[in-house]
Order: C-alpha cells, then sequence, then structure tokens
C-alpha cells in the first residue's frame, strides 16, 4: 500500500447555508420543530427564506464543514459532492477550493438548483435547519475522483446522503475503492430520521466490518443499537468498529477503541450562539488528531476544542484560530 497523500477524502452533501436569527415565535408559526432538521421542496424552502431577515450565506454540508475544519487545522483533505451550475454551486466551489480542499466533482446542469439549507438560530443557540437537497442528491458513482479515495488515509462518509438512492450507490461504490486501496473508512449517522430509514443498511456495513470509524450522537447510537440505554447502545456498537465515537453535547464525549473507553467534558464556552456544525467539528478535531498521531484521548480533547469554537458564532465553520486553540490546550 503506497503512501496516503491526503489526510482525508469527504463524500457528502454540497449545500450552501443560509443563516439568520429568528425568534421563537417565527418557528411556531411556521410549524418547525425547534432544533431539528427537516428535508423541504423548492417551493417551501422559497417561503422560508421569504421569512427570513438580514441572512449570513456560506457552502455548508456536514460532512464539507469536517473537511473545513480539517484544513482549517492544516490537514490536507478532498471533497466529492455534487452542486449544479447556479449562483450557489459557484459559491459552494470556490469556498471549499479557496480553504485549501481538493475539489474536482464535475458540475451537472442548473436544474435541479444546488442544494441550500435555511437555518433559523433562536435566541438560546439552538438552529433549526430546513433541507432543500436539490442537485446534492444526483452524486452519481461516475463522478467519484477515484485516484483521491485511493490515495486518502481515510474516506469519510456522511449518513444525510445515504437517502437518495444515487449517492446511496455512490457511497457503496466509494467504500468499495477505499477498501480495495487498503484505506480506513469512516461513517457519520448525522440523524436519527436517517437511521430510521436506512438503519438496517447501516447495520450491516457495521457487521459486514466495512466501517472502522462511527461517529454519532447520545440519541443516534442509541437509535442505531435499538435500545433506549444509552451503556448498553456503546457496548453493543463498539464491537464493530475499530473506534467509535459519540458526543453528548454539554456532557462531553467518549470513545471506545481497542476495548478501552476514553471520556473528554465539553470544553468552556462563555455563551452558545448557534450549535450549527457542532457535531461536524468535533469529527474535525478527532479526524486531525488521529491524522497528527496524536492519542484517543488527545483527539477527544481536539474535537471539543472545535466544537466549542463553532458554536461560539454563527455558522458551521471555524473562524478563530483552531491550530493555535489547539496548541494552547494540547501543545
Amino acid at each position: 500500500m503506497t503512501a496516503a497523500q491526503l489526510d482525508v477524502v469527504a463524500v457528502g452533501n454540497a449545500i450552501v447555508d443560509i443563516i439568520a436569527p429568528a425568534p421563537d415565535s417565527l418557528i411556531v408559526e411556521e410549524g418547525l420543530t425547534k432544533g431539528g432538521m427537516q428535508l423541504v421542496d423548492a417551493a417551501r424552502a422559497d417561503a422560508l427564506y421569504a421569512r427570513m431577515g438580514s441572512a449570513h450565506e456560506a457552502s455548508g454540508g456536514s460532512a464539507a464543514n469536517t473537511i473545513a475544519g480539517m484544513a482549517a487545522l492544516g490537514r490536507k483533505c478532498g471533497f466529492i459532492g455534487q452542486v449544479a451550475d447556479d449562483q450557489f454551486g459557484k459559491i459552494f466551489s470556490h469556498d471549499i477550493r479557496a480553504i485549501g480542499v481538493d475539489f474536482t466533482t464535475p458540475m451537472r446542469g442548473n436544474e435541479p438548483p444546488t442544494a441550500q439549507c435555511l437555518i433559523f438560530v433562536t435566541p438560546d443557540g439552538q438552529r433549526t435547519m430546513n433541507t432543500f437537497l436539490g442537485a446534492s442528491q444526483f452524486l452519481p458513482a461516475a463522478a467519484l475522483d477515484r485516484a483521491m479515495i485511493e490515495n486518502a488515509a481515510v474516506l469519510y462518509l456522511e449518513g444525510y446522503l445515504w437517502d437518495p438512492e444515487e449517492p446511496r450507490a455512490a457511497m457503496r461504490e466509494a467504500i468499495a475503492i477505499a477498501r480495495a486501496a487498503g484505506r480506513k473508512v469512516a461513517f457519520t449517522l448525522s440523524d436519527n430520521f436517517v437511521i430510521d430509514r436506512h438503519g438496517d443498511d447501516f447495520r450491516a456495513l457495521l457487521r459486514d466490518g466495512k466501517i472502522d470509524i462511527l461517529f454519532a450522537n447520545d440519541g443516534e447510537i442509541r437509535t442505531l443499537m435499538q435500545t433506549d440505554d444509552f451503556e448498553a447502545a456503546v457496548a453493543a456498537a463498539a464491537p464493530l468498529v475499530e473506534t467509535l465515537v459519540v458526543t453528548r453535547s454539554e456532557q462531553g464525549a467518549l470513545a471506545m477503541s481497542g476495548g478501552q473507553r476514553f471520556d473528554v467534558a465539553a470544553e468552556p464556552i462563555a455563551k452558545v450562539v448557534d450549535t450549527t456544525g457542532a457535531g461536524d467539528l468535533f469529527a474535525a478535531g478527532f479526524l486531525a488528531g488521529q491524522a497528527e498521531g496524536r492519542s484517543i484521548a488527545e483527539s477527544l480533547t481536539m474535537g471539543a476544542i472545535c466544537a466549542a469554537e463553532v458554536i461560539s458564532h454563527y455558522g458551521p465553520r471555524p473562524e478563530a484560530d483552531l491550530k493555535a486553540l489547539v496548541a494552547s490546550r494540547l501543545g
């Protein structure tokens, strides 16, 4: 096996995030589930956009956020995701390349449009996401950059993208390419609704040894392992992967690896402004720590540092110098 040229290549939704503050009353009026994520069609996306005040637009998507965090930490990364040949597609492509990430996926036509996520942030920092998947759900296996996957130490897959049929097939092909090249595969479960729809697929991937590193939050791991008992869920999932990482919001996070358990507290923060991207940036810190050869415990701490930074401001991408923050804590 040749040495990897990239630390991580991710396959995920290529989405432009549109983020705006909103009162709780708007969430109620629009019949939204506060703190949740729902898929919307183009008409609903337009209607919700009309209710937004002054908004911040930036390229996003769960796996793309993770890759952006890793790039900010100095790691070499690539991203594979589908955009349309439109204004938002150009924004996404420019943003991700500008931070030093390899992005070679060809644009498709201008219909459907590039994916958008309209995010309402209430005064308590909770984000309510309304996602129009657009072009991102039409990523074909033919668009995969095989050489990029073969030359990355880790292939990172976003659970959200498992829902549409075409990118699901592309992700299965990506796993096969990575496995044939002797690379590791990491998977993030993304959301309970994804597990409700595709839990059998995910459990089969675990049983078949296709996943090396699994990322989940408290609710997701319990849903995946079909138990309300958190500790029982962790105990059931841990033997199925090389490394299991579970985030627990203000309760910190844990990892199970090599039969050992590692726990880390959440990093202190003055005020939670916007929780968008917290799990994505936690994964970025953890994977960057592993790429640097750090221990599981230090990698968890790096994840906590990155998550704390991103929830201190609007938007799912880091604004502070993550390398400096990590250096001040871990050296």
